[in-house]
């Protein structure tokens, strides 16, 4: 400490720093009324399905990912197609996914199971799911471990995630959405490929889950 230095006792006091600040702010605002915080969000978009089919496909492209609409009798040709074609040689699907869906794979497929631990899952390339919901206004994703989902694992550490989302289940904004949602559920909301940046603002893709996200919104009974 340098000689003209103020003992640290003085500049903290006998509450210490964190109560003398907290005791600070009490005073100055304990006479000031809580402000009113308005609470009008954005529930409806007033947009009819063929928009919300497109408000959603056009934010998810915004996010790098991937997007096709296609209609349902096209899913099984088409994740073949994406499979093929980014080189996938591995991928690990839900145990109840639709095996129609898999008749053009190539790929090695391996059906998920509690035996596979995130050691097996990080040597397979891929993974296929379906979700729960879709949000047009953020070109969200959101899976909740229900059907031809699987676990929440199998979504986060393959390379690249194709996900299947249902035209009839794409919503307008996230109220909507978490209206559908079960909060007890494993939730994981998805908007993009992982992605993180450094200080200087380089982009880096892959680092807390799939660098690759292709999404197919899938229309048609």
């Amino acid at each position: 400490m340098s000689r003209d230095a103020a003992p640290r006792d003085r500049i903290i006091g006998p509450m210490g720093n964190k109560e003398q600040v907290l005791a600070a702010v009490r005073g100055a605002i304990k006479d000031v009324a809580a402000p009113e915080i308005p609470r009008g969000y954005t529930r409806d978009l007033g947009l009819d399905r063929a928009a919300l089919i497109d408000l959603f496909a056009t934010r998810v492209d915004d996010y790098r990912a991937e997007v096709h609409v296609i209609d349902r009798a096209e899913v099984g040709r088409v994740i073949g197609n994406v499979l093929a074609d980014r080189r996938v040689r591995s991928v690990v699907v839900p145990d109840d996914l639709d095996p129609g869906w898999l008749t053009t794979v190539t790929s090695q497929v391996v059906r998920d199971s509690a035996d596979l631990s995130a050691r097996d899952l990080d040597q397979i390339e891929g993974v296929i799911t379906g979700s729960a919901v879709g949000i047009a206004l953020t070109g969200t994703i959101v899976l909740d471990g229900g059907r031809i989902q699987g676990r929440r694992a199998i979504s986060l550490v393959p390379d690249t995630h194709l996900c299947v989302v249902e035209a009839d289940a794409i919503v307008g904004t996230v109220p909507e959405a978490i209206a559908r949602l079960d909060a007890t559920r494993p939730l994981t909301w998805i908007s993009g490929p992982s992605a993180t940046s450094d200080i200087e603002l380089d982009r880096v893709e892959g680092v807390h889950g799939p660098r690759n996200l292709v999404v197919l919104v899938v229309t048609g009974p």
